[in-house]
């Protein structure tokens, strides 16, 4: 049956299948509302399947206190039954106490088994391209695809896009990269390789540790197996090639002889912008191979490796994000603050890739190790029925270097989701539901908020 011009209903409408986005409609399914997700791909998993964006990192603070739970914790606990994660591991690059592989091809099968265990409909191959609002509420959001316009009708909208499209298109005001100039964190081409000699790997940075991170746990490298490597100072700094960073960074798996190579970087561009996607997806392909090449003629353990999948799309750390209800600040972040809305914590640090230059800009949270996102960075200015979850939360520049994070979203998308749903079962706008009923259900949904 055609869907041309048809219109679908539904309690609350999640846009954008990334991991917010997929934790937000299971939530949302779970509160009894009729829900929709609707994703561009014919696949969900955003970042985490389209980009190659692996391994999920962090749910723990530096001391490995588990911080992120949920519906991203079941989501891993569904992948290890199958076989297809170890769970979390120690992280090897020395950056945070833990990182989480997962097979992304299993991945984004269990995730749509999960979202229709919820009673969520998905529409795939679904781009939205207008919003319907009227009275600073969205009436409704025009889906294209195949098959033509769709209208897509909901009490509740929950933007999960990483880009914050539905915010901007309905009008509530948005912010892009950093305050001074507008520049975002770049743009970064993920690819596998197979046929690494990961044993000849680990034996070189034991042999020579003053090439790599300083913070490798050297010390327990012998015992722990290799996750991830960031490094190869000497021999990437000799290569000079035409890229805008100073090092290495891979992460091992999920096949035994598998790395997932994080090193390209395209910087300048804007993710909204499909001028410079075309350019960045085009620079970002021609990198994979700078390095691939690089790598196979002159890192120990690379000889016989070869490339086995570049990502769909290229990676993207930074677009728009709501201005929102509150903004999490670079303070509340370091200072490990809490707030009377959290509604989901998180332990990794403050991680800016650089936007023009070659380095990345690290701090660690204080206290406890672990800050508060509060309810208000859900919640954009001027639409009274729409939340946020992700990647496009209400942050500034600085802060979105640590809530971009995977853990992160799927942390924020649950809450946003479980929100909508307190929201639609009360008849009341996002903004205006009982806080403490909202904290309640998260942690009935095992959520983190202490």
């Amino acid at each position: 049956m055609s869907t041309a011009n048809q219109t679908i209903k539904a309690d609350i409408v999640v846009v954008g299948g990334g991991p917010a986005g997929v934790c937000a409609a299971i939530a949302a399914g779970r509160s009894g509302a009729s829900t929709v997700l609707i994703e561009r791909y014919g696949f969900v998993g955003g970042m985490s399947t389209a980009a190659l964006v692996y391994p999920w990192m962090t749910f723990h603070t530096t001391d490995g206190k588990q911080v992120i739970r949920g519906i991203g914790q079941e989501i891993i606990d569904r992948l290890a039954a199958q076989g297809a994660s170890p769970g979390h591991l120690r992280d090897t690059v020395g950056f945070v106490h833990t990182i989480t592989p997962y097979h992304p091809e299993v991945y984004k099968i269990l995730a749509v088994d999960m979202l229709k265990e919820a009673g969520v409909r998905l529409l795939l191959h679904s781009f939205t391209d207008a919003v319907q609002v009227k009275d600073g509420r969205i009436q409704s959001i025009q889906v294209t695809g195949k098959s033509g316009r769709i209208h897509v009708e909901g009490s509740i909208f929950i933007d999960t896009t990483g880009d914050a499209d539905i915010a901007y298109l309905s009008g509530a005001p948005c912010l892009k990269g950093r305050e001074e100039d507008g520049k975002t964190q770049p743009m970064t081409m993920k690819f596998r390789m197979r046929g690494v000699d990961l044993a000849k790997v680990k034996q070189y940075m034991l042999d020579h540790p003053d090439e790599f991170y300083r913070k490798t746990p050297f010390a327990e490298l012998p015992e722990l197996p290799l996750s991830g490597v960031m490094g190869y100072f000497k021999h990437w700094k000799e290569a000079n090639l035409p890229i805008n960073r100073d090092q290495v960074l891979f992460f091992t798996g999920p096949n035994e002889d598998e790395v997932l190579v994080n090193t390209t970087r395209v910087q300048g561009m804007d993710g909204t912008n499909i001028e410079d996607l075309t350019e960045a997806e085009t620079l970002g392909r021609k990198q994979v191979m700078q390095v691939a090449n690089f790598m196979t003629k002159n890192l120990p353990g690379f000889e016989r490796a070869s490339i086995s999948q570049v990502g769909a799309q290229i990676g993207v750390r930074e677009t728009r994000r709501i201005d929102g209800a509150y903004a999490l600040q670079v303070a509340d972040v370091v200072e490990g603050r809490r707030f009377d809305d959290v509604i989901a914590r998180s332990g990794y640090p403050i991680d800016i890739h650089d936007p023009s230059g070659k380095g990345v800009t690290a701090a660690w949270v204080e206290g406890d190790g672990a800050y508060d996102i509060p309810y208000r960075c859900l919640l954009p200015q001027g639409i009274d029925n729409l939340l946020t979850g992700g990647r496009c939360i209400s942050t500034t520049h600085e802060a979105l270097a640590t809530t971009r994070l995977t853990p992160s979203c799927m942390a924020t998308g649950q809450a946003a989701g479980t929100a909508a749903g307190i929201a639609f079962r009360h008849g009341l706008n996002p903004g205006d539901i009982n806080i403490t009923e909202l904290q309640q259900a998260l942690r009935e949904g095992d959520a983190v908020l202490d």
